[in-house]
């Protein structure tokens, strides 16, 4: 009989071997650390990863499978309820570092049982949760960011780069305002504030095909 840890990373901010470190203060002799680097618990389940298909493939009857917690084997809530549920069936006990909880098959008792499942259902809802509003909160950032870079670029321009290199030939060549407007399709609004601020008409579509 073994005693497995999983362990998971989706980041370079996380550490894969911080979660032996915790799971040995806890007290947990370790025989085999089982590990999938940079793998999203959101979008991967747990028998997809390279990893954590071996996971399936190496636990046995008595051994104890050790996480974290919960998220470590994922963040779908039927994907994670469906894999405690199976290592249960075939005899594995699986124990978290975290809160020091223990799931087996072994209780017979329905009340136990019920209270068990309910328990794993709960965390595995969490461990979902968690992750959705992780990402909402990264859309939030994402959407706030964008707004800071658009009060940054100002109105977007009426030309682009081949245009703008048009209105400057023109003026060049000593149009005046209304005939470069006909000629280029701008307004002559446009070729005014261009005329009268080439520096400024310049730097407003560099802020732009920069960003």
């Amino acid at each position: 009989m073994a005693t497995i840890l999983y362990a998971r990373v989706s980041t370079a901010e996380q550490n894969l071997g911080h979660q032996r470190t915790q799971a040995e203060a806890a007290g947990f002799q370790i025989d085999e650390v089982v590990a999938d680097d940079g793998v999203s618990g959101v979008s991967s389940h747990l028998a997809d990863r390279p990893q954590g298909k071996r996971l399936f493939d190496m636990l046995r009857r008595g051994d104890t499978l050790v996480v974290r917690w919960v998220d470590r084997l994922g963040r779908n809530y039927q994907d994670v309820t469906d894999t405690i549920r199976e290592f249960m069936r075939r005899g594995v006990v699986i124990r978290t570092v975290i809160n020091n909880m223990t799931f087996d098959g072994a209780t017979k008792d329905p009340i136990q049982q019920a209270v068990r499942d309910a328990l794993i259902a709960f965390m595995a809802a969490t461990a979902q949760a968690q992750a959705e509003a992780t990402k909402e909160a990264q859309k939030a950032g994402i959407a706030a960011a964008r707004e800071k870079i658009e009060a940054y670029r100002g109105r977007k321009p009426s030309y682009d780069r081949a245009k703008l290199d048009e209105v400057s030939a023109m003026i060049g060549q000593g149009l005046g305002a209304s005939a470069i407007a006909a000629a280029s399709g701008l307004s002559r609004t446009a070729v005014r504030r261009i005329i009268e601020s080439p520096q400024e008409a310049e730097a407003a579509l560099a802020r732009w095909e920069k960003v």
